[in-house]
């Protein structure tokens, strides 16, 4: 065998913080990408679902002859053929309804030859329906007597969360200052640009494969068992390529049981895809709430407590959206020292959309309130807002009253470093001193922050990661890890990472992520915790993979491992560089020598976290990180509009990985947060969805983005992957209330019910003038005591 030319010495080329594309980034880019709606298996059938199209209703009386008798309709299914298959996280949920409870509700479904034939065949079946009285606000829902949307949740109760600490009669009674204000954050959805898609397909055996975009495959197979009544270990989840996900991936959704009804029906593979239409309708939603939020202080600025009451729109069913109290708490009780805390959080059934999981998972509703109520409070004590907020500013070893441990807390960094970079305070005073100034446009500027869980959240009981990591004998690596991905990059980082710790370049890396027959076990895309996990995972099995490789190579160089290391697709002296054997020759050396060696190597890697505690008290992830944003702003006071000029980010990313990744995830973040700050909203009237589409839904476009200069500061935390946190939900949770408090410094007026659309702020503005006009105080959309 020819050996291979030693090279000059090489030295130690850290991959950590550079910019590093996404493997699949030039096929996505070339349309070479093959997402599940390009899929088509052999003798594959279209699945296609009627709903029902009205809020409350029974069903009386439901023919599908005619259906079954068109040429080419190979099954029609209804309700009668899912009774007792009860799914969803309190098991309120069934694929197709025998009674009406919302608008998306599915009635019947169809297996046909074409999309046509079984679009034909809906329009054959009849239904006669008894429409019943809705619910559809929360408020409505509680009282007695209400309409019940479940017969079995009485008064229309779902989820309950409560956690108190703290004296609050004497936090009250040592306030100098109290604001109390109701804040009404709203519907909107997560418009992922490729639409709801499932193929189902059984094998002789009766195991289900089901193709799909789930965030979280292993999870996702216990969770659909229920629907199909078959067990769990009979069901292969393939994760094809993910046209956009953000949470509305998390759950079990009626069409994915549907198509996989239809295959069983049918014996054939069976395939429903949602319209764009469809996918308004019946996709989840960020859940809409009433909260009710008071806080006080002292004349000095010290915040004495804080109380939320919240009242969430459950919607028809149970998925994931009534939940996000367990991190709405989070916030309301930490980020600020806050030494009393009483928050009370219920979930009412509707005849509306039901919510699932959606990025920042109550973190966004949370912060609209606290961060304008921080502002609020400054002004009323007479306080620079960044001055107020760093005065009550938690740092590192401080832990809140729901036991969350902030190791390394980069908070007062990140308030610093936005306010300066973004010259805050000086702006401040003086876009406030110029809002009754003549001419028809003023500028902005306005603070938000907040906190989040950054290494994961042990809301099951594991938030770990299984990988598997071999190297072949042309120091080739795949990487099997449960870690999916779903368009946010960590095929980038594992790769980084193990092309890091193992000295082969960046292409020679695969990963094998999407067959839940094949990668090991993980709990799924969510909470911010995949870099940190699936990181921590990767280097792990990485690191074990590199000792095998040294200890071997001892006996081949005749240096001791530990004065070895990889790098350039070599075994080199640590010290000096000096390459001693290629890493190829020396893995075919191993393999093929007398006792023979494959590198494969497994690693589980779990959290230091805990499981939620009795009284939502626990140190429940790994780590946690803040983020601040600076909005700047023009407001045209005729037409209301808002534009927002620049954000200015300083967030705590630990470490930064792969930078090109992590700028994109801000970006993103951005994008969401503003879209729900001032034009998305999903208008629902009586239950009923009246624009579901992009052009009337108003989404934030590449025009409309601001520019962004971005600050990451570097914590270095203890347990993530080389000091990283995860980062991806702060963006959006941040930016709304920097908006919102940007609007009050350039006009005077508050808006607590988003979005900000231009005939919202007009309208605040209109009656501020028309008071002041009146001789009257200026319009005020917050109640204050003393």
């Amino acid at each position: 065998m020819k050996k291979s030319a030693i090279p000059a010495p090489i030295m130690k080329e850290s991959l950590i913080g550079q910019r590093v594309r996404k493997p699949d980034a030039p096929d996505k880019a070339t349309g070479k990408t093959r997402y599940i709606n390009d899929m088509v298996l052999p003798q594959m059938l279209i699945g296609k679902v009627l709903f029902a199209g009205r809020p409350h209703a029974r069903i009386m009386r439901i023919d599908t002859e005619a259906a079954r008798k068109l040429p080419g309709v190979h099954a029609v299914l209804t309700g009668q053929d899912a009774v007792g298959l009860k799914f969803g996280f309190v098991r309120d949920n069934v694929a197709l309804k025998d009674k009406v409870r919302c608008e998306h509700d599915e009635i019947a479904a169809v297996a046909a030859e074409t999309e046509e034939i079984a679009a034909r065949a809906l329009g054959l079946i009849e239904v006669e329906y008894e429409d019943l009285p809705g619910v559809f606000t929360p408020e409505a829902g509680a009282r007695e007597g209400a309409p019940l949307v479940h017969d079995d949740f009485p008064g229309n109760r779902s989820l309950h969360f409560e956690f108190r600490h703290g004296d609050l009669a004497a936090a009250e009674a040592a306030s100098d200052l109290i604001v109390d204000n109701v804040f009404r954050p709203h519907h909107v959805t997560h418009c992922c640009m490729g639409t709801s898609c499932a193929i189902a397909d059984f094998d002789h055996n009766g195991k289900l494969t089901i193709w799909t975009q789930t965030q979280y495959p292993y999870n996702y197979k216990m969770d659909l068992a229920p629907a199909l009544g078959i067990d769990p270990g009979d069901i292969r989840v393939i994760q094809p390529p993910v046209g956009g996900a953000f949470g509305s991936k998390l759950d079990v959704y009626p069409y994915e049981p549907i198509a996989a009804l239809l295959a069983k029906k049918t014996g054939r593979p069976v395939k429903v895809i949602y319209t764009r239409e469809e996918e308004f309708q019946a996709s989840p939603t960020r859940r809409a709430a009433i909260i009710h939020m008071r806080t006080g202080c002292t004349r000095d600025g010290a915040l004495t407590f804080r109380t939320a009451d919240v009242l969430l729109d459950n919607g028809a069913y149970t998925s994931w959206g009534p939940t996000i109290p367990v991190i709405m708490m989070r916030t309301t009780s930490g980020h600020y020292r806050v030494p009393v805390v009483d928050f009370k959080a219920q979930a009412i059934y509707t005849n509306n959309p039901y919510a699932g999981s959606f990025r920042g998972y109550g973190n966004v509703q949370t912060t609209w309130a606290t961060a304008q109520q921080m502002d609020m409070l400054a002004e009323m004590v007479d306080m620079d807002p960044l001055e107020f907020r760093l005065k009550n500013a938690q740092v590192s070893g401080e832990t809140t009253p729901q036991k969350s441990f902030l190791r390394e807390c980069a908070f007062v960094e990140c308030l610093e470093t936005a306010a300066g970079a973004s010259d805050y305070s000086r702006k401040h005073k003086e876009y406030a001193a110029l809002r009754d100034a003549p001419g028809r446009y003023r500028k902005g500027i306005g603070l938000a922050s907040s906190i989040h869980n950054a290494g994961g959240a042990k809301i099951h009981k594991s938030d770990g990661i299984g990988t598997i990591l071999k190297v072949d004998d042309y120091a080739r690596v795949t990487v099997i890890t449960g870690a999916s991905e779903i368009g946010q990059g960590i095929d980038a980082v594992i790769t980084l990472i193990v092309a890091e710790e193992l000295g082969v370049p960046l292409e020679h890396v695969t990963l094998v992520n999407n067959d839940s027959d094949i990668a090991p076990w993980d709990v799924g895309v969510h909470a911010s915790r995949t870099t940190f996990i699936a990181g921590n995972g990767a280097r792990r099995a990485a690191r074990k993979a590199k000792t095998q490789i040294l200890n071997a190579a001892e006996k081949f160089v005749e240096e001791p491992a530990g004065n070895l290391d990889l790098r350039g697709g070599w075994v080199v002296r640590a010290d000096d560089g000096a390459a001693l054997i290629k890493l190829e020759r020396l893995l075919r050396q191993m393999h093929f020598q007398a006792e023979p060696e494959l590198v494969m190597v497994t690693d589980y890697y779990e959290p230091r976290s805990e499981p939620e505690g009795a009284g939502h008290i626990s140190d429940h992830s790994a780590a946690y990180a803040h983020a601040v944003h600076v909005a700047e702003i023009t407001v045209d006071t005729l037409t209301g509009e808002i534009k927002v000029d620049k954000v200015t980010v300083a967030q705590d990313v630990g470490r930064v990985i792969n930078r090109m990744g992590l700028e994109g995830q801000i970006e993103g973040g951005i994008a969401i947060g503003l879209g729900y700050a001032i034009s998305e909203n999903m208008r629902i009237e009586n239950g009923m969805l009246r624009n579901p589409s992009f052009r009337d839904y108003k989404l934030i476009t590449a025009p409309e983005m601001p520019e962004i200069e971005m600050h990451f500061i570097e914590s270095d935390c203890a347990e993530g992957p080389y000091g990283a946190k995860g980062i991806s939900e702060l963006p959006t949770i941040v930016i709304a209330p920097a908006v919102a408090n940007a609007l009050y410094n350039a006009t005077g007026v508050r808006i607590f019910d988003p979005p900000m659309t231009p005939e919202t702020v007009a309208r605040a503005i209109h009656e501020k003038r028309a008071a002041a006009a009146a001789g009257g105080a200026a319009v005020r959309r917050e109640s204050v005591t003393a």
